[in-house]
C-alpha cells in the first residue's frame, strides 16, 4: 500500500491519480531521453514550488494586503487576514484548507510527489548503480548518501 501525505490524504482520489499518472509518463519518457535531458529536468523539480509553499506565498501574500489596506484604506480590509490565517493554521493542522483543492486541480504538488520523480529520474539516469555492493555498509551508507543528494 502506498503511503500517502496529508494533503494526498485530503485530495479525491481521482486528482491524486491524475497526479501519479502524469509524473510517470514523465520519468518513463525520460528513459529514452539523454542523461543531459534527464539532469534538466532534476533541476526543474529541485525548483518546483510544493502545495506548502503555494500556500504560504499566496496566504502571507493576500494577510500583508489586507493589513496595509485595512492601515492605509479602510479598517474593513482588516477581515483578509481574519478569513485567511486561519485556513493556513487549519492546514497546517490538518492538512487540508479551502485552497488545497483548487491548487491539487491545477497540478500542484507535494514535496512527496515531487521527490518521488526525483528520485525514480536519477534511478533511470542510473545514478544508484554506484552504490556499491559491500560488506562496509558506513562506506555504503555514504555512497548512497552522496547518490541521493547528487
Amino acid at each position: 500500500m502506498k503511503m500517502k501525505d496529508r494533503v494526498q490524504a485530503h485530495t479525491a482520489p481521482d486528482v491524486n491519480s491524475e497526479i501519479e499518472r502524469e509524473a510517470a509518463t514523465r520519468v518513463f519518457a525520460a528513459a529514452v531521453e539523454p542523461e543531459q535531458a534527464i539532469t534538466r529536468r532534476i533541476e526543474r523539480l529541485d525548483n518546483e514550488w510544493d502545495i506548502e509553499r503555494w500556500l504560504e506565498a499566496n496566504a502571507s501574500a493576500l494577510a500583508f494586503t489586507g493589513t496595509v489596506l485595512g492601515l492605509l484604506v479602510n479598517k474593513k480590509f482588516f477581515a483578509i487576514p481574519c478569513i485567511v490565517l486561519p485556513f493556513l493554521f487549519q492546514h497546517a493542522v490538518q492538512g487540508w484548507c479551502p485552497p488545497v483543492p483548487i491548487l491539487r486541480r491545477k497540478g500542484v504538488r507535494t514535496r512527496r510527489e515531487i521527490d518521488a520523480e526525483k528520485y525514480a529520474l536519477k534511478a533511470v539516469r542510473g545514478d544508484f548503480e554506484k552504490i556499491p555492493a559491500v560488506a562496509d555498509r558506513a562506506e555504503s551508507a555514504r555512497v548512497a548518501w552522496q547518490a541521493a543528494n547528487a
